[in-house]
């Protein structure tokens, strides 16, 4: 194209400026070829005439059109060059704020001095797999492309970051760093990555420095190398250091510091460990202040020193090299503050007397003082033939001294470095690495030295290799194409290399001249300039004779020789280094130990292949120079980046001032041309840079073309026959095999004639618009004038009409006017008269009404006197009457009081009065008193009267023997006879008086009982009253806490949930890693123990990896009477009168014995007395007695074995129930409850029957003991023949003393039935009294809450409320505690006893019945109906085995595809269930934990199987609900059928093994979804934003580099591209896969939600991380894709699932690009519109937006300010993507199964035969 069609009106151009360096203007009039000036406008409407001139000025660079402007890649630029480069860099900068730019294989990194949360995780992973181009420029984009080229290629690759400080490029590498650490991290447990990343804070610390440009600048040059094993995971790294700038040691410019490290020793000399450095602040030191500012603002260096040691010990530096650093560091700061005293004659010296801090210095260094005071100010020098020592001036010792530590911190951070290489090293072999570079860019200072010159010779060097490589790159791109190809003219800087290396160069006259004895800086400069005088890259300063300028490839460069001399030498006395090597420290003697090794053993052990031969050195006698040595080690770093595949990362300084996004185009350009950026430009235009391939050309330019040409199938002819018509010099574009190269300027030349066939098509559009739109408007109006016309005469029309009805009207109204006129006349005359005449009237009456008045008045005065004066006699008369009668009732009162006196003292109106229990009972005690009293008395009296008996039977006996022996008298023996029916009256007296004592107890009782009910009644009543406060204040808090408390309890749990899921999947990650590791180990030790506690519990609980509950923890009796107590009387109303009864019976129980103990002891020593006296005959109390106590023991037989019975029942019956409703929490604790009572009481039982036993048998003995006695006294008194009446007499007395036995029997019962009524009494009055108190309690509360306001009334509600439910948890979970330990003891116990009634019922089968070896024994407790063994099956347990191997091993999901779902869970169920009917506990362990294991490694064998995971998903969770559905609880058995309650497990509760099963069913999802995710993933991006759903919809732009050759595989033909509908079909083979294989609809909504989210986060980061798809066509085509992913949850019936609310941040995302965004009411509607997205989410994407067309707008500044400023109240997390792996908390909702087990039927196929049918 010629000049003037490129320079006509309205193009846009760049001028240069001086302060901007380039200026924006627009032509204002078309330029002719050779015109002088060209007419020019600027932004601010300035016109501008600039001159043109073939040699003055040229022509003005062309601007790029706006849709090219803020690209990703300045060679997708079309005009390029530095304004070009300069505009895109800082709008993309300012104005989107991305740092990162692409140009070419270049990434130009612009520190924006801030903090961007664009580092994290979650970023790393976006970037992972991606090709270089398809994302948004980034240093991880970078970092990627070497990992992949480096998996892909299996070559060695370099990143080379590179800008001067401050610009950024320590924090580039370390973020290259960390990428490759994240996404290589180590395969073992080295933690090497950690490692890696732990030496950056050790460098930092020992290498950087604050300067005037940056604040934490490196000060040396670093390459490390991060070795990877074979597969690709860091086993390694090691670091090469280059050039540290020693002289910051011993001096720093002003605002300028030390290396860190010295800052971080003197802030932290506090510590304790730090005492014996004798530090102080860093102001004190001489070598810390010489910046005179020793803080850095937001710098805690103590922390930083924390970190720093931290990294020492993280790389296995001992503590006691750590101290060793630490006070070799603070010796140098003492060392600098050495004070040297110069003497008199000024050619000697002297160290101050007495220096403390030399004396630090030496102590810390372990070196002799006064050598070191004596070598400080002398130094030897040595001769051919003797050694002299010298003095040394001031001066000269200082310079020595500052060389010291220069040196001394030179061997401790090679030192350092080493250690950190010999931590990171590896043993393994190597396969590959990638190296980091982080060198210094080039640098120009006012001053420039010796530092400079090494630094800008480095830079040189890269920029040769650099240059080279671009350039080689441009080569195969061109001859993969096929395009002809010419050679570039690039820049060469070899001649300036040559100049500074080669023979006889800078360096070496520099070697040379420090090899002269006297040389000196100015004799070197003459050599100089004589020697390259002729150079063109060499000149002399005019106005100087100590300096030289090179002319570098960035600049040219003034160098003062001063000081090279010095610098390069490096010279350090030997006497000095001779005394620290014999430092009594190991440490200090190791730094200055001398090597032979070269530099290069510092290298990593990594085999480089040298393209180049390094220069030997001349002399390996001599010290070599640091020149010498930095040439050697930058020769080895081109060698080693010659052999890897660089990559390149320029950083650029955008202002002096450290600013947060501040652009100063002065300094950015100067930068660009240094790092050779604008070299890369200018070699990509000198060739072919815009590339298009033929689709995207095709489909951007289509508008270009013919009709027929769009219908052709061979594109790439098309786009041929196209360009040929456009361009019509063909040197301006190439055909390559897939791509179109085009001269620069070519591709803004198509989009102008594509802009104006655009234009011209709007125009047409636009004439035929408004030619429709006028003729429309013509219409409206010939239609409107029409009606105006037909309105306007109908309104004259009606004008008129409405005069004519105004005329007649105005008739009417003068009519009707004039009649009301009269009319009112009359009226006020009329009511004039009427006034008067009611005036009058009403005078005449009230006279009237006065009269009557006063006469009713009088009338009135009258009653009431007449009233006053009756009322006054008639009280006269009353009052006398009363006393009259009070005189009367007094005479009866005291008649009656003195008769109800004589009353109260009778018995009987004790009886009749019940005014209260206690009073009876005092009554009572008293009365029981006085009758045992009396009782005594008599016993006195019957003693007296026996032993008065006696002796009257002895002197009868002997009168008897005298009658014998004369005849008998008669008298007597009627006198005798008289005396025997004195005592039977007197028995029957004490009969009637026994009678009548039973009749008062009898009463007694019953008026007692009737208090007692009387009592509880009103104790039910208050309990009433309570309950009811009780649910109306919990009614109230319920209300009003309800709607709070139930969205955050949910989030709650799910928060848990997603906690415990995440720590179980964390789990389940390091078990996997186990067994990987230990493969010859089983793959699980899982032997969990269910709660069956047998004998060999113990080695279950020791087996087991899951908790159990320890046996031993068994509560006794009187915990489960606290639990009554707990409980309260409604909840244990079933059973505790029932308990009350056994107490009662048991007390009375411990009374008998007691009362029989007494008696016994009694008899025994009546027993021991009639040993004594043998003759004497037997007592009548002792046989009452002896007949009394065998009455009882019978009666206490008898009762026992009664209640034992009564207990046996009862147990029976309770069992029964609450196995039956056993899922009932309240009836399971009143079951656990009334276990242990009746345990207590059984067990006191016992005890009482063991001591009525031996009761019974001392009695026995005693009655044998009496009855010898008895035979002896018979044999005594056989010669008697009439004894019929003593014996009489002695029966009589027995049956007195029984009676008087029974008599206290009675009175001790009545005593004991008292004191039980008294307890009760008081029990009851206690409970009364709480009760009350609760009740005005809550009283009190409610007229409380219902004084304060609504507001306060729910909180306070809420507040109490929670109170309540805490103390009631509290209490609730003491109460579960003690249950649990009585109910483990009741289950041991009864296991116990069903397994010894079991061991005997199978001795005795085996005994009677000869059953064969081999058949199994079923263990029956109990016979049941045959139907009962319907639903499972059996095996042998030598099968368990086979039978795994069959079903789950081996076993395919296509080989039961035709039969029940999850048929392998229910077969695994049904054995379960014939294990637990047979009570085979080691049987039920076994098979769950060989299904389990099994399971297991089934899944870990096909652990990318979607198809296998989903099959065992299902399976394991049916498994888990079979296991809940029949365990017999009744929160599973609400939907059972009656026949599934029968086959619930009777013998095990496997609640812990539906806990294993439930993470494994969790464990199984999380890998369910993994395998899922890891086949959708590849398919987003493609699916979601690249494929073209829409046709014809998506515009492309050119996108320079992207998907070059280098960022792609090239073994494949190209990327796989993946459509919506391939994603669509790969989501519904999930979902056929989950429906068939019967897992429950719940988990596939839960799993297609996590896909969802998944398809969510990836589109959604892809979309904030690629500007091409930010436009509003990709916005139209995103919410198109969503819409089908959303029909096709409705299609599926999973629009319910929640999966669709996870799609909602992309679908606000795509609206986001179509919606207006200009308005401030646009602005607000975003606002409203984008609550999914977080603000910096927003704020990306609209920085993103690109518009495809000249026609469409960028988005404003201004307008994204705006949106700021709206969204600054919410309160977003700072992350800018979303979390890829964030995971849901999966739920699995029980779901039971409505299938019978006994119609299970099971194919043959399985090979199941070994299995038998119950």
């Amino acid at each position: 194209m010629s000049v003037n069609e490129l320079f006509t009106k309205f193009t846009r151009v760049w001028i240069p400026d001086q302060d901007d360096v380039w200026k924006a203007a627009e032509i204002t009039k078309d330029y002719k070829e050779g015109e002088p000036v060209l007419h020019l406008q600027l932004e601010d409407g300035t016109p501008l005439e600039y001159q043109v001139g073939p040699k003055s000025n040229a022509l003005p660079f062309l601007r790029n059109p706006d849709i090219l402007v803020g690209e990703n890649d300045l060679t997708a630029l079309s005009y390029l060059h530095e304004p070009a480069v300069l505009h895109n860099l800082r709008v993309r900068f300012l104005e989107s704020n991305n740092i990162y730019t692409y140009c070419g294989i270049v990434l130009v990194a612009i520190n924006p001095y801030e903090q961007l949360q664009i580092y994290g995780e979650e970023v790393i992973t976006a970037y992972s797999g991606q090709n270089m181009g398809d994302m948004d420029p980034h240093i991880f984009a970078v970092a990627e492309e070497a990992y992949k080229q480096m998996a892909r290629d299996e070559k060695n690759q370099s990143i080379i970051v590179s800008g001067e400080s401050g610009a950024g490029k320590t924090v580039s590498a370390k973020y290259a760093m960390r990428y490759f650490a994240t996404v290589g991290g180590s395969s073992s447990d080295a933690n090497v990555e950690e490692k890696v990343l732990a030496s950056n804070p050790i460098m930092e610390a020992i290498g950087n420095a604050k300067t005037t440009r940056n604040d934490n600048s490196s000060r040396f040059g670093k390459y490390i190398q991060i070795v990877f094993s074979r597969h690709y995971h860091i086993i390694g790294a090691n670091m090469r250091t280059y050039l540290l700038e020693k002289s910051r040691v011993v001096f720093q410019a002003e605002e300028e510091r030390n290396y860190h490290i010295f800052y971080q020793l003197c802030a932290s000399a506090a510590l304790p460990e730090f005492k014996e450095l004798g530090l102080t602040s860093a102001e004190d030191f001489t070598y810390t202040s010489l910046g005179e500012n020793i803080f850095i603002e937001g710098v805690n260096d103590a922390e930083d020193l924390k970190r720093t040691r931290e990294a020492f010990t993280l790389l296995g530096i001992k503590e006691s090299n750590q101290s060793g650093i630490f006070k070799i560091l603070a010796s140098i700061l003492h060392l600098g503050n050495v004070e040297i005293i110069s003497e008199r004659d000024g050619e000697s010296c002297h160290v101050g007397r007495n220096d403390v801090h030399l004396e630090h210095f030496c102590r810390l260094l372990g070196v002799e003082l006064k050598q070191m005071d004596h070598w400080l100010c002398h130094r030897k020098l040595a001769t051919a033939s003797e050694t002299y020592v010298k003095t040394m001036s001031c001066k000269q010792a200082n310079n020595a001294r500052d060389a010291l530590a220069k040196h001394i911190y030179a061997r401790l951070f090679d030192w350092i470095v080493e250690h950190i290489n010999k931590a990171l090293q590896t043993s393994s072999k190597q396969h590959s690495f990638i190296g980091v570079l982080d060198i210094y860019g080039f640098e120009t200072f006012e001053v420039n030295s010796f530092e400079q010159f090494c630094i800008n010779y480095a830079n040189e060097k890269l920029q040769q290799q650099f240059n080279s490589h671009v350039f080689k790159l441009e080569q195969e791109e061109y001859m993969k194409e096929q395009i002809p190809w010419t050679l570039i003219d690039f820049y060469d800087n070899q001649p300036c290399i040559d100049l500074i290396e080669a023979r006889l160069g800078i360096l070496d006259l520099l070697d040379e001249e420090c090899k002269v004895p006297k040389g000196t800086d100015q004799n070197w400069a003459q050599k100089l300039y004589k020697q390259h005088s002729g150079s063109a890259h060499f000149q002399k300063p005019r106005m100087s004779n100590t300096s030289f300028i090179i002319i570098h490839f960035a600049d040219k460069v003034e160098y003062q020789c001063e000081g090279f001399l010095e610098k390069n030498r490096d010279t350090v006395y030997e006497e000095q280094i001779n005394i620290l090597k014999a430092s009594q420290f190991q440490l200090v003697a190791d730094l200055f130990q001398e090597k032979d090794d070269l530099p290069s053993s510092k290298s990593s052990k990594v085999n480089v292949r040298s393209l180049k031969t390094v220069p030997k050195v001349p002399n390996k006698e001599h010290r070599k120079t640091v020149g010498h040595q930095f040439r050697s080690s930058l020769h080895l770093l081109m060698d080693t980046l010659n052999a890897t595949t660089p990559h390149y990362v320029r950083c650029i300084k955008p202002n002096d001032f450290k600013e947060a996004f501040s652009f100063d185009s002065r300094r950015a350009v100067q930068q660009l041309r240094a790092c050779g950026v604008l070299e890369t430009i200018r070699i990509s235009a000198a060739g072919y840079p815009s590339r298009w391939t033929y689709p995207d050309f095709f489909s951007r330019y289509r508008v270009l073309m013919r009709k027929s040409d769009l219908s052709s199938a061979d594109k790439k002819q098309v786009c041929k026959n196209l360009l040929e018509t456009l361009i019509k010099e063909p040197d301006m574009f190439q055909f390559g095999k897939t791509k179109i190269f085009f001269r620069a300027g070519q591709v803004a030349y198509l989009e102008k004639l594509r802009t104006d066939k655009f234009r011209s098509a709007c125009i047409k559009i636009q004439k035929t618009v408004r030619g429709w739109l006028q003729r429309i408007r013509y219409r409206k109006i010939r239609r409107a004038a029409l009606e105006l016309q037909r309105y306007g005469r109908g309104y004259l029309a009606r004008r008129y009409a409405e005069f004519l009805r105004q005329n007649r009207a105005a008739l009417i109204c003068q009519k009707q006017y004039r009649m009301v006129r009269e009319r009112r006349k009359f009226l006020r005359i009329r009511r004039a008269a009427m006034t008067i005449q009611a005036y009058t009237r009403g005078m005449f009456t009230r006279r009237i009404y006065w009269e009557f008045l006063l006469h009713h008045k009088a009338m009135i005065i009258q009653k009431h006197v007449r009233g006053w004066l009756q009322r006054k006699k008639f009280l006269r008369a009353r009052n006398a009457a009363i006393v009259i009668q009070c005189g009367f009732r007094r005479m009866q009162a005291k008649r009656l009081l003195k008769q109800r006196k004589i009353e109260a003292r009778s018995a009987q109106h004790l009886k009749k009065l019940n005014t209260g229990m206690e009073n009876k009972i005092v009554q009572l005690t008293r009365k029981m008193d006085e009758q045992s009293k009396e009782l005594k008395t008599q016993n006195e009296q019957l003693l007296t009267v026996n032993a008065s008996l006696g002796s009257e039977v002895t002197k009868l006996q002997k009168e008897l023997e005298l009658v014998r022996n004369q005849q008998p008298d008669g008298g007597k023996v009627m006198s005798l006879q008289e005396e025997v029916e004195k005592l039977r009256e007197e028995l029957q007296e004490a009969h009637t008086q026994r009678k009548k004592m039973e009749e008062e107890h009898g009463s007694e009782k019953l008026s007692l009982t009737q208090r007692v009910e009387e009592l509880e009644k009103e104790n039910s009543l208050l309990k009433t009253e309570k309950e009811e406060m009780n649910r109306r204040i919990q009614q109230q808090a319920k209300n009003s806490a309800e709607d709070l408390s139930s969205s955050s309890l949910e989030t709650e749990l799910d928060q848990e949930r997603e906690r415990y899921q995440n720590l179980l999947k964390e789990f389940s990650r390091l078990e996997m890693r186990y067994e990987n590791l230990k493969e010859e180990v089983s793959l699980s030790k899982f032997h969990p123990g269910h709660r069956r506690t047998t004998s060999d519990q113990i080695s279950l609980e020791s087996d087991s990896n899951y908790p159990s509950v320890s046996t031993s923890e068994v509560g006794d009796t009187e915990d489960s009477i606290q639990l009554v107590d707990e409980m309260g009387v409604e909840k244990a109303a079933m059973d505790i009168s029932l308990f009350m009864k056994l107490q009662k019976r048991v007390r009375e129980l411990e009374t008998e014995r007691k009362r029989l103990q007494v008696n016994l002891d009694k008899m025994e020593e009546i027993a021991k007395r009639k040993g004594s006296e043998a003759k004497s005959p037997t007592s009548d109390v002792e046989t009452a007695d002896l007949a009394y106590n065998n009455l009882k023991r019978q009666e206490l037989e008898s009762e026992n074995k009664k209640l034992k019975n009564d207990l046996n029942d009862l147990r029976k019956t309770i069992s029964e129930r609450a196995s039956q409703d056993s899922s009932s929490s309240e009836l399971q604790d009143s079951y656990n409850l009334l276990l242990s009572q009746l345990r207590a009481a059984n067990e006191e039982l016992d005890a009482r029957k063991e001591e009525v036993l031996i009761l019974r048998t001392q009695i026995v003995s005693n009655v044998q003991l009496q009855e010898q006695s008895e035979r002896i006294e018979s044999e005594v008194d056989g010669g008697l023949n009439n004894s019929k009446e003593p014996m009489d007499k002695e029966e009589a007395l027995k049956a007195y003393h029984g009676l008087c036995e029974s008599k206290k029997l009675l009175e001790a019962q009545l005593q004991t039935q008292t004191r039980q009524h008294r307890d009760e009494l008081e029990a009851l009055h206690t409970q009364i009294e709480l009760l009350k108190d609760d009740i005005e309690k809550k009283q009190e509360l409610l007229n409380y809450t219902s004084s304060l306001s609504p507001e306060a009334k729910v909180e306070y509600s809420v507040q109490q409320e929670i109170t309540r439910l805490t103390n009631d948890n509290l209490d609730l979970k003491e109460l579960v505690e003690k249950l649990e330990k009585n109910e483990r003891k009741l289950k041991k116990q009864l296991r116990i006893y069903m397994k010894k009634v079991q061991e005997l019922a199978a001795a005795q089968a085996a005994a009677q019945s000869g059953s064969s070896k081999g058949e199994l024994t079923r263990q029956v407790t109990l016979q049941r109906k045959e139907k009962d063994f319907e639903g499972m099956l059996e095996y042998m347990k030598e099968d368990e085995a086979l039978l795994i191997k069959t079903l789950i091993t081996d076993i395919r999901p296509s080989s039961v595809a035709a039969t029940v779902p999850c048929l392998p869970a229910y077969i695994l169920f049904m054995c379960i269930r014939h294990a637990d009917y047979v009570n085979d506990d080691q049987k039920v362990e076994s098979l769950l934990t060989s299904t389990i294991n099994a399971i297991k490694k089934v899944l870990k064998r096909n652990n990318d199987d979607f198809e296998m995971m989903s099959f065992w998903l299902a399976n394991s969770s049916r498994l888990l609900h079979c296991l809940k559905q029949y365990s017999g609880e009744e929160a599973f058995m609400t939907q059972n059928t009656p026949k599934q309650n029968e086959h619930c497990l009777k013998n095990f509760d496997l609640a812990e093994y539906r806990q294993v099963l439930s993470d494994l069913s969790i464990q199984i999802y999380q890998q369910l979804i993994k395998v899922a995710e890891g086949i959708i993933q590849p398919m987003i991006v493609s699916a979601m934003l690249e494929s073209e759903s829409i046709p014809s919809l998506a515009g492309v732009k050119p996108m320079g580099y992207r998907n070059r050759s280098s960022s792609m595989d090239t073994d494949a033909d190209g990327p796989t591209t993946y459509t919506l509908q391939g994603l669509i079909r790969q989501l519904s083979q999930f979902n056929s896969i989950m429906r068939d294989q019967g897992l429950d609809p719940e988990i596939v909504g839960q799993v297609f939600r996590q896909l969802f989210h998944c398809i969510n986060a990836v589109t959604l980061n892809n979309l904030l991380l690629r500007k091409d798809v930010c436009s509003w066509s990709a916005g139209m085509q995103l919410r198109y894709n969503t819409s089908q992913l959303e029909e096709w949850l409705r299609a599926n019936n999973l629009f319910q699932s929640k999966a669709s609310a996870t799609l909602e941040p992309i679908i606000q995302a795509a609206q986001l690009l179509q919606v207006k965004k200009k308005t401030s009411q646009d602005a607000e509607a975003i606002c409203s519109l984008c609550t999914a997205l977080t603000v910096q989410q927003i704020v990306k994407i609209l920085n993103l937006y690109t518009p495809l067309n000249e026609f469409e707008e960028r988005v404003t500044v201004s307008f994204i300010r705006n949106i700021q400023s709206n969204l600054q109240e919410r309160n977003d997390p700072p992350q800018l993507l979303m979390d890829t792996k964030h995971t849901f908390p999966v739920l699995f909702p029980y779901a039971p199964s409505a299938l019978n087990l006994e119609t299970m039927h099971i194919p043959a196929s399985l090979g199941l035969d070994f299995l038998i049918r119950v």
